[in-house]
């Protein structure tokens, strides 16, 4: 879970009790950047790369029966740099070249050949959710997944944070990290048509180097749209991705909850316990009130 100051993770170790982690947000995330519209749309970027993979390693860590097991130091690079490359080659190259390849043997024009590109990256992604959450871990993933934002959702509707309490809360949550997946596809159709007709190295480049653009315009959309869901418009532009987080996220036992809680809890606390020091310092009031505004972004 993460807060504007702070971050904190429980595991359920295989002895069975909890283990909390938290730690004050440094760094990149209490910089200026952080506050500009559209790039901290790159600091959301990051945090789901590094300090999500930071974090899923340290829990790996923690089940982990031998030393050698363990993922750490130039293991904990090499896998974050291969799962980036995969993701850019799986969800960004392989559709634009797909398309491409289409366009060059039906003789599409630039703007059906974008409009074929991000119908089909909008299919592999789909594919690729619907894949992965047939394998049984991946399937518990996902109800931790529904667990952190059943507690959000109890949390924001001022509930008491039991999992009795929070298990009746929705799983859907319109900051989660699968509707910024999904409105970065969305976003590319846009995005990739205003480049007209490229040539193959054309698509390659734009298609990697246009990447922190769209996490930039994609988070500002998120934001807007959690701010202004009340409002039947955009209560109906928010659907998809809604419909879309019933493939990420499973209905958690009651033991999930408990981890969920836990995490949410010592982040709420180390959260207040900053903001009040930053507070101080600045003279400036601390928003206090909008604790965990992205708390589940790096799932």
């Amino acid at each position: 879970m993460r807060g504007r100051y702070a971050v904190a993770a429980a595991i359920r170790t295989p002895q069975g009790h909890i283990e909390v982690i938290s730690e004050p947000l440094k760094g990149i995330y209490l910089s200026r950047l952080a506050a500009i519209p559209f790039l901290r749309g790159l600091v959301i970027l990051w945090d789901a790369l590094g300090l999500g993979m930071r974090y899923l390693s340290l829990s790996a860590n923690l089940q982990a029966e031998k030393e050698d097991e363990k993922i750490e130091g130039p293991t904990w690079a090499v896998t974050l740099l291969v799962s980036l490359a995969l993701a850019v080659g799986l969800f960004f190259l392989f559709p634009a070249l797909l398309g491409k390849g289409i366009q060059s043997w039906l003789g599409l024009s630039g703007w059906v050949t974008n409009l074929l590109e991000g119908l089909l990256r909008l299919l592999v992604v789909i594919g690729y959710i619907w894949g992965i959450g047939r394998i049984p871990d991946i399937q518990r993933v996902f109800g931790y997944h529904g667990a952190e934002h059943k507690t959000i959702n109890a949390f924001e509707a001022s509930a008491e944070l039991t999992p009795i309490s929070v298990s009746r809360f929705p799983l859907e949550h319109p900051r989660c990290g699968t509707s910024f997946i999904l409105t970065v596809v969305v976003l590319s159709v846009f995005v990739f048509s205003l480049l007209g007709d490229l040539p193959w190295i054309g698509v390659i480049a734009s298609r990697i180097l246009l990447i922190p653009v769209l996490a930039m315009l994609a988070y500002e959309y998120i934001r807007w749209a959690a701010n202004h869901r009340n409002h039947p418009i955009v209560a109906w532009l928010i659907r998809p991705n809604l419909w879309l987080q019933q493939l990420t996220t499973r209905p958690p036992s009651l033991d999930m909850l408990e981890v969920s809680i836990a995490a949410f809890n010592a982040m709420l606390e180390l959260e207040n316990q900053l903001a009040l020091e930053y507070r101080a310092k600045s003279q400036v009031p601390a928003p206090l009130s909008d604790v965990a505004v992205d708390a589940h972004q790096s799932q």
